[in-house]
């Protein structure tokens, strides 16, 4: 199997069976151990939803705190809406909306005692709180950019740890 048509190179990919059909990973061999995630994401918005969310009056309701919610609903239900990943025995969700200047910033945090990793998860939350910011700061910016989602950390499995650099990769060379 190759990664794409016509690579020279073959690779096995994981969730590629023999004949080419997306398969769940087996990790019933793996041992359970304490694994996180933490992951962040931006909503870019006007000046005038950022008033609006910290006057808190956006028709709505809270946009952080429903954001924050939203995030920790989202991360419960990651197996429903990714199709290969595994149900999880989530353990902690942490998710925080928080007003920056010109953008919400997301952050979630996600741990479990499993065989697979939980990365997705705090993935799905950050995205769907960023969503939700959207989605109730619409009716005052139609302009609203959701950037900058990324894993900021991850501890646990075969692989160990992982920290992000500190620039966003765009902002690198």
């Amino acid at each position: 199997m190759t990664n794409h048509p016509g690579s020279p190179a073959t690779v096995p990919l994981s969730h590629v069976a023999p004949d080419g059909t997306a398969r769940m990973v087996d990790v019933g061999d793996k041992p359970v151990t304490a694994r996180s995630a933490t992951a962040e994401g931006f909503v870019r918005i006007s000046p005038d939803l950022a008033r609006a969310i910290r006057e808190n009056m956006v028709k709505k309701g809270s946009v952080l705190e429903v954001a924050r919610l939203a995030g920790i609903l989202a991360a419960k239900r990651t197996d429903e809406l990714i199709p290969l990943c595994h149900t999880l025995p989530l353990e902690a969700v942490d998710v925080q909306a928080s007003l920056d200047e010109g953008r919400v910033r997301v952050t979630a945090t996600v741990r479990t005692q499993s065989r697979t990793g939980v990365e997705m998860e705090a993935l799905t939350a950050v995205s769907v709180a960023c969503l939700t910011v959207i989605d109730m700061g619409k009716a005052i910016d139609k302009s609203m950019v959701i950037d900058g989602v990324r894993v900021l950390e991850k501890h646990g499995g075969r692989s160990g740890s992982y920290t992000a650099d500190a620039a966003l990769p765009r902002d690198r060379p």
